[in-house]
């Protein structure tokens, strides 16, 4: 009997070290691995955004940030418990830092995709846009349809590493894509007439040409579907389910709601 109880022990040392950690991987350990946790014990978010989005996120007169997405993050930390750092950084550097652990989320306008979605995690959306065209009235004041710009000769702007720059390689490979790191670069070669056209999200486009209704035109029927979310690291459930519980809640007790109309009910009518 001694010899059997030994023989039993020595097999599950064995098949705890075959297995490694995870027969010791217990929803605690999980709990306590997770940033939700780190976070809280912190007592601070920290968010990465371009405050260069408006009005999604851009800076006040004072320098503070404001917009949508700023307060969506605000009333996060709030629900939370915790204080908000906001870390303004350019746009191709938000998905490194978030990897990278620099922050601890990405609420900035980014679109949920498929091949983003193989790097990092995205919560359900909580706006839904798409991509439209601003053009050149003097080079493209002709164009009904943004599937006109595919033909060689034509010149659309994009903001590099934003869904526009990838949805303009794939469905536009007739035409010749510029590239620019800046927002109103882009706008400012539509309104000179250097580009045929700029692909970017329906209401900053709406926006632009308000703002150069002589030299530009707008086509603000969407020609993709964009969905907002959250973006968090990947491997974190704990994390995952409580930021979809948040969304969740604002969703259903108006706060989501309000904040659209505070932002939106002018450009959109609702």
């Amino acid at each position: 009997m001694i010899r059997f109880i030994r023989i039993v022990s020595l097999a599950f040392v064995a098949l705890t070290m075959c297995c490694g950690t995870s027969v010791a991987v217990t929803p605690f350990d999980v709990y306590e691995g997770s940033n939700l946790r780190k976070i809280v014990q912190r007592g601070t978010l920290v968010v990465g955004m371009e405050l260069k989005f408006w009005p999604f996120e851009y800076v006040d007169e004072q320098g503070n940030p404001v917009g949508f997405d700023v307060d969506i993050a605000r009333t996060l930390a709030e629900r939370l418990g915790v204080k908000l750092e906001i870390k303004d950084m350019e746009w191709t550097g938000l998905i490194p830092a978030l990897t990278a652990g620099k922050i601890d989320l990405i609420i900035s306008g980014i679109t949920g995709t498929l091949e983003r979605g193989k790097s990092i995690t995205f919560t359900s959306p909580y706006f839904t846009t798409g991509l439209c065209a601003l053009l050149s009235a003097q080079k493209a004041g002709d164009v009904t349809d943004a599937a006109a710009l595919d033909a060689p000769g034509r010149i659309i702007a994009v903001k590099t590493g934003t869904t526009a720059d990838l949805v303009a390689t794939k469905r536009f490979p007739k035409a010749t894509i510029n590239r620019y790191s800046d927002e109103t670069a882009c706008v400012q070669e539509v309104v000179a007439g250097r580009v045929d056209a700029f692909f970017y999200d329906q209401i900053s486009i709406g926006k632009h040409h308000r703002q150069n209704p002589e030299t530009t035109k707008a086509l603000l029927t969407p020609f993709t579907y964009e969905p907002f979310c959250i973006a968090l690291q990947k491997g974190d459930f704990d994390w995952w389910q409580w930021l979809e519980s948040y969304l969740a809640t604002i969703k259903s007790d108006g706060t989501l709601e309000a904040l659209r109309a505070k932002y939106f009910k002018d450009i959109l009518g609702n």
